[in-house]
Parts: C-alpha cells; sequence; structure tokens
C-alpha cells in the first residue's frame, strides 16, 4: 500500500470507505465494528512483525547490525504523517509505532 491510497484520509473517507454510518448504528453494531477492528490490528501487528522477523533474518546474513537509526527515523515521519492524515493524535501513533520497533529490536538481538 502506497501513500497515495490513502489520499483522501480522514474520518469521513474512512467511514465513507468502511460504508458505516454510526449514526444509524446500535449500541452493539459499535462495539461489534470495534471488535472486528481490534482483530484487524491483531492481524496487522502480526503480519508486520512477520515481515521484521524477515528484514532481521537478511540483516543477520548480511552481517548488518540490528539498529537501524535512520529507518526508523523514517518510519516515525511516516507514523506521524499517517496520523495527521487520518485525523489521530500524532503523538499516540508514534508511541504505539515507538514500542512496536521496540520489541522487534528486541526479538531481533535475541534470535542472533
Amino acid at each position: 500500500m502506497t501513500d497515495h491510497d490513502h489520499e483522501r484520509g480522514g474520518i469521513d473517507a474512512t467511514e465513507e470507505a468502511a460504508g458505516i454510518d454510526p449514526a444509524e448504528m446500535t449500541l452493539d453494531e459499535l462495539r461489534e465494528e470495534i471488535r472486528d477492528i481490534d482483530y484487524e490490528l491483531v492481524e496487522l501487528i502480526a503480519r508486520r512483525t512477520y515481515v521484521a522477523d524477515t528484514i532481521a533474518e537478511v540483516k543477520a546474513e548480511k552481517g548488518l547490525p540490528t539498529v537501524d537509526e535512520e529507518q526508523e527515523a523514517r518510519v516515525m515521519e511516516r507514523a506521524g504523517e499517517n496520523a495527521e492524515q487520518f485525523d489521530v493524535d500524532a503523538n499516540l501513533v508514534k508511541a504505539i509505532f515507538r514500542l512496536l520497533i521496540e520489541l522487534n529490536k528486541v526479538e531481533q538481538r535475541e534470535k542472533r
């Protein structure tokens, strides 16, 4: 997925893409929507972790260091930009990404 895949951004575009009209949903339906989103978030974290593990293997094969501060900075910058695009608190999103990055680094160090 590229940055251009989310050009419209914002909550309205997200609701429109998902076919959601919260004003017409019951509390139970809204909670079910949250359950579905939570599942998707965990699935995406699992996918990201798998790719990060693959990156760790490539780094190990090539004798590259576990930490790449420039790449981490790019990821954090992109996270902040994506947060702004969807009108989400950038500090929250960056904190989540910092946690994901740190967990990946711990796993990479443990596998070496």
